[in-house]
């Protein structure tokens, strides 16, 4: 490969991103950008934005939260409520002429604004509501309807998901939104305004699971099942020396190897008579899942959960141990896993850090660290303003940027 040949791990290589952003969404959107190649300049408020500080924290109080949603970008900080910073930022996003932030409703970074010297100018926004409301996932995510189906069947009271997964797939919609929206620019060379409501996002996913679809069709709503799977059968298990297993059969070989493992074929065979139920239909497991599990169970808590685990591992069904995050971080699944490799995180420390989840042509991008708040201000606007000594020093003094 020649210096000058693209690098196919890097195929936004030369792209230039000006990121506005808090939270979730909008910071995975800009670091999968910059993972893909693409240079990525965060731009925070001076002393930073509200999750600069966000917990969970080093003992010396740097978050390590923010270091996980920011790994390979360049950061700016900047006083954005002053006309100065603001021209500063639009400077930039001229330069960059791809723009994303959730910080919405500023009309000196709209669309409109920004466009106005940038003609093809990439724009995507999050916002909260469709209607222009705000909101954030776990306030999104209660007028939905997952709460309610969350949690034990007996429960009577909402469960919010732990997992931001309305953040998480909103950040990743905003990423593919650039990129087809870079696609587009190259072919026509316009520009687009992109709006992604994190509340559509969960309202699409609700509808394409058939969740919505399901009340309108057929006028009922799903109910709270536990840990069963919805139409299928699975269902957690726990060991005689107290693991849980979560279990898992989709098909006739999963449920067959299911039966013979916990020795309860002929008992299987007996209650499928007397209820008159086909248990190779996924649907009629799933009716009966209850008294499928009280069978199931015996065989389970007669085991220790190595014997369980060695004996799962010779069948076709679909398994895994119950684990907290403590575990899995030493689990080989990620000390052995390209996807992860050694970083130094400066004010974090060294870890094993995810790259890019995605393998091209067979290697994962690594992860590079993150920046401190401000740490590129001067590389930024000498390399991309070409801005001399002089006039950053002005901007420092006058507290413009930080």
């Amino acid at each position: 490969m020649t210096d000058s040949a693209p690098d196919p791990a890097r195929p936004l290589a030369g792209v230039r991103v000006v990121e506005i952003s808090s939270f979730v969404a909008v910071p995975l959107a800009g670091m999968t950008l910059a993972q893909l190649g693409a240079e990525v300049l965060r731009v925070d408020p001076i002393g930073g934005a509200a999750d600069y500080r966000r917990w969970p924290l080093t003992e010396s109080g740097d978050s390590i939260y923010w270091a996980g949603l920011n790994k390979g970008k360049r950061s700016l900080a900047v006083d954005m409520r002053s006309p100065d910073g603001q021209e500063i930022v639009a400077r930039l996003v001229a330069d960059a002429g791809v723009f994303i932030t959730n910080v919405a409703g500023r009309q000196w970074h709209s669309f409109e604004a920004l466009s106005r010297t940038r003609p093809d100018l990439i724009h995507v926004e999050v916002s909260g509501r469709h209607d222009g409301g705000t909101g954030v996932d776990y306030t999104v995510n209660a007028a939905i309807g997952f709460p309610l189906v969350t949690g034990p069947a007996e429960l009577t009271t909402p469960v919010n998901h732990v997992l931001p997964a309305w953040d998480v797939s909103c950040g990743l919609y905003a990423a593919l939104s650039v990129v087809t929206a870079l696609r587009h620019r190259d072919a026509t060379g316009q520009g687009q305004r992109i709006s992604i409501p994190l509340e559509n996002v969960a309202l699409a996913t609700a509808g394409n699971l058939s969740l919505l679809t399901e009340a309108m069709i057929n006028g009922t709503s799903r109910q709270r099942i536990g840990n069963s799977v919805y139409g299928t059968y699975g269902q957690n298990f726990t060991s005689s020396d107290g693991v849980s297993y979560m279990i898992v059969a989709l098909t006739g070989r999963h449920f067959r190897d299911l039966t013979t493992l916990t020795g309860t074929t002929e008992a299987v065979a007996a209650l499928s008579d007397s209820l008159g139920a086909d248990f190779s239909d996924e649907g009629e497991r799933y009716r009966h899942r209850d008294a499928l599990s009280a069978l199931f169970a015996e065989w389970f808590s007669a085991h220790t959960g190595a014997e369980i685990a060695a004996a799962l591992a010779q069948t076709s069904v679909l398994w895994e141990r119950y684990q907290s995050f403590a575990e899995t971080a030493l689990d080989p699944r990620v000390t052995d896993n390209p996807l992860f490799t050694e970083l130094d995180q400066p004010r974090v420390g060294r870890h094993l850090a995810a790259g890019l989840p995605v393998s091209i042509d067979g290697s994962y991008p690594p992860a590079v660290p993150a920046p401190a708040l401000g740490d590129d201000t001067v590389a930024v606007l000498g390399d991309w303003l070409s801005m001399d000594r002089d006039q950053i020093g002005d901007l420092f003094g006058a507290g413009t940027v930080a």
